[in-house]
């Protein structure tokens, strides 16, 4: 253990962390250049194969970047794709990005490591950096933009040089140390312990461009909002987005475990997709996709009353054209994501005939991070954590969610020893009560080597 891990861990203060030596090397979850081919024609593309953790060398600091001790992290589907090197391997955006040359070359190696979420310590600053010191505890968004784009300044989102940290960037969060720009901080929330406050931005920050910002689908009270994927990450966060809004929530899960989960989060109707004959294979059946969607549609209203107001799709090829059929008259697709491809089909008189509109949403502007975390620091919108894994089983943990073996986030333990440590905050946590914060935990299964703290 390194001097500065030592000091991280025992608490130090800001001066001591700046005496103690930065590590040359760290341990990281990272890919392999020379894996790249590795599943080549194989059908199953099992993650725990391609998906490596041991050491990596430091990169060095750029002026606008700071340095964090990864306490906690989590899994996105983001690093699914990257391990399994689909639909092209990350390598290439590391490549693509390295041209602009100065600072951004040294994103290209013959290594990647991921990670798109992560709460920690700053142990370093660069000599550009204002607003942040020595000490702060923080979360990490994953959006990675340049400040210097005219258009980063309407829209983060907008910039041509936007990127996913720890997917389209080296020195993701899945590691003990972390190189991130300061427009990537956060003050983490002073009531969650780490690996709660890890599990959030990417997901949290997501859902809430799609459903409540100008940007999105704008929700208001009485909206009916369908929400594929209800139990997930994504879905979770979505759930309690539109009860905040004072919206009703429609989810759709893949079994009774996961909706009874959903219905705790506060889902007003919960639908097996079993009831409406939703298998694999089904999305390639235009008449089949009808079937589907007057099934569902029929479902809601009968339960809700009325036709959906807003769809909030991220599962892609299998619901898509589902997703255009259901939602009513003047309604909304919002999209962010196609986890089971990226190919759409849908009958597109339904879309133009009745005046829908689809939306294309991806994860958040610094403003729109910094709302959600405020509403996440207020108690307002609760982790989605479920199972906490070691960063030495990171390969195990991606591979849980790779096969939806999971419920809400999955998140991974970095520098921290155990779990149930970082909270700055009791009363609140008191307050709001611990028993709210992870509702998901109650409902999980451990997989090997699992925590549940």
């Amino acid at each position: 253990m390194s001097s500065l891990v030592e000091a991280v861990l025992a608490g130090a203060s800001p001066s001591e962390l700046e005496r103690a030596e930065l590590p040359q090397e760290f341990t990281a979850a990272h890919l392999r250049v020379e894996d790249v081919d590795m599943f080549r024609n194989v059908a199953d593309k099992d993650v725990r194969k391609s998906l490596r953790v041991g050491p990596v060398a430091m990169p060095e600091l750029a002026p606008d970047e700071v340095v964090v001790a990864v306490m906690a992290s989590a899994l996105n589907y983001n690093t699914v794709w990257s391990a399994m090197f689909e639909p092209l391997p990350t390598f290439q955006f590391l490549k693509q990005y390295a041209r602009q040359g100065g600072w951004a070359a040294r994103h290209d190696l013959p290594y990647q490591v991921v990670g798109s979420d992560g709460s920690g310590v700053i142990v370093r600053v660069g000599s550009g950096v204002r607003r942040w010191r020595v000490g702060d505890h923080v979360v990490l968004n994953p959006v990675h933009v340049d400040d210097q784009e005219p258009a980063v300044h309407a829209d983060g989102m907008l910039g041509t040089e936007m990127r996913a940290w720890g997917f389209e960037t080296n020195f993701g969060g899945l590691a003990d140390f972390t190189v991130v720009r300061a427009s990537q901080l956060l003050a983490k929330p002073a009531h969650l312990t780490w690996e709660e406050a890890a599990s959030n931005l990417l997901c949290a920050g997501t859902a809430y461009r799609m459903l409540v910002s100008d940007r999105g689908a704008r929700i208001k009270q009485g909206d009916v909002v369908l929400i594929w994927g209800a139990a997930g990450g994504l879905g979770g966060y979505a759930i309690q987005f539109v009860k905040n809004a004072g919206g009703i929530a429609v989810g759709v899960v893949g079994s009774e475990s996961k909706a009874e989960a959903a219905r705790a989060l506060g889902c007003d109707l919960v639908i097996n997709r079993e009831e409406i004959g939703l298998t694999n294979g089904a999305e390639h059946d235009p008449a089949e996709v009808i079937k589907i969607g007057k099934r569902l549609g029929g479902i809601i209203r009968k339960e809700v009353g009325e036709d959906p107001h807003v769809v909030f799709e991220h599962v892609g090829q299998a619901t898509f054209g589902i997703s255009v059929f259901v939602v009513r008259r003047g309604g909304a697709v919002v999209t962010c994501g196609s986890s089971t491809g990226y190919q759409h089909q849908f009958d597109n008189r339904y879309l133009w005939m009745k005046l829908k509109r689809v939306i294309g949403s991806h994860a958040a502007n610094y403003q729109e991070m910094w709302e959600t975390n405020r509403l996440i620091s207020m108690g307002k919108i609760m982790p989605m954590l479920s199972t906490v894994y070691p960063l030495s089983e990171a390969a195990e943990a991606t591979r849980l969610v790779q096969t939806n073996g999971h419920l809400g986030k999955v998140g991974v333990l970095c520098l921290a020893p155990e779990t149930g440590l970082g909270v700055t905050d009791p009363e609140l946590r008191q307050r709001i009560g611990a028993d709210r914060i992870t509702p998901m935990r109650p409902f999980a299964t451990n997989g090997a080597g699992a925590l549940v703290g």
